[in-house]
């Protein structure tokens, strides 16, 4: 008896395995000549290799990111589960215990369920950090996180900024200074090394450590890591001030055009990159016939009034060719 069921499942398997087979030959045929299908993985397309017809484009490329060229950096690269992440302290390698105390569908736990929750979350906590170096690095990864969404600045900021403040925390930078001020200088600096700068102003208004702290940290920071930040470009500012005003491109473009002739002639040395990109941004809104006031770039810029007529004064000179 056994026999003949043993016998029968492998006939119902080899049939499904048929089926199956022959299901992927009808897919793999072309419908206008019956010629055979090839998969071109370099374009992401479906293509018969007899008439060259293209059955499938834009294909979902399943293989991994990463190439290897041999059999030791392949096993070195492959991976299961989410990517790694410096903006977590564990990597993001560790477990994640919900603190909602419900089960996976939905329901409420009863009483002793959540108690023996609430210890799991308590020891998972402990065994997450072990040390004072990583909850050192928990603290300060969450203030880069609240400073960088406060910010609206983009994933790979806060990134940059995680390795930045890791490496700080590897080579003994912060005795003496608080998580606070060294992981704001972090984010400032990350900011501007990818062109997406934010004024100190503006990063003051979302720590919780003064102004003057961040600018010596930064300096710091940046001295004793050997970081390669460049002076801030004021065009970066230019498209965030004209997109939070709602002026037209035909402004933004007049204010980058201000700026690049300012800087030819050498009217931007010395003055705040954030100053002549708000006077160049109002000046340019004036020359294009666009309703904007000081006011509303100083609010914008966080900036003086007074500042936004002196730059703006200054670049028109230089516009007109009255400084040399």
């Amino acid at each position: 008896m056994s026999e003949r069921l043993h016998t029968r499942g492998s006939r119902s398997r080899t049939e499904t395995k048929e089926e199956e087979s022959e299901s992927t030959d009808e897919t793999l045929s072309c419908p206008e000549c019956g010629g055979h299908v090839v998969n071109d993985e370099e374009h992401g397309e479906t293509v018969c290799s007899d008439c060259g017809l293209v059955v499938e484009a834009d294909s979902v490329d399943r293989g991994p990111e990463w190439r290897a060229f041999d059999s030791r950096e392949k096993d070195e690269k492959s991976r299961v589960g989410a990517p790694t992440t410096n903006t977590m302290h564990d990597k993001g390698l560790s477990t994640n215990i919900d603190w909602r105390d419900k089960d996976a569908y939905g329901r409420s736990l009863g009483a002793r369920q959540r108690q023996k929750m609430q210890r799991l979350r308590k020891w998972n906590e402990r065994f997450r950090t072990r040390d004072s170096k990583e909850r050192n690095l928990k603290q300060a990864l969450g203030e880069i996180d609240r400073m960088a969404s406060a910010q609206g600045l983009p994933d790979n900021v806060r990134e940059t900024a995680s390795v930045i403040y890791r490496r700080a925390l590897d080579e003994d930078l912060l005795p003496g200074r608080s998580i606070e001020g060294v992981s704001t200088s972090c984010v400032y600096a990350a900011a501007r090394m990818a062109g997406v700068p934010r004024s100190l102003d503006e990063i003051a208004d979302v720590s919780r450590v003064e102004k003057a702290e961040i600018a010596r940290t930064y300096r710091y920071v940046v001295r004793e890591l050997k970081l390669e930040v460049k002076p801030a470009d004021p065009e970066q500012y230019v498209p965030r001030f004209a997109s939070d005003l709602e002026l037209s491109e035909e402004s933004e473009m007049r204010a980058k055009s201000l700026l690049r002739n300012a800087k030819e002639k050498g009217v931007h040395s010395g003055k705040s990159p954030v100053g002549l990109a708000a006077a160049a941004v109002y000046a340019a809104a004036l020359l294009t016939n666009e309703k904007t006031t000081q006011a509303a770039v100083s609010e914008v810029a966080d900036i003086s009034e007074v500042t936004i007529r002196n730059r703006y004064h200054e670049l028109l000179e230089a516009e007109d060719g009255l400084v040399a």
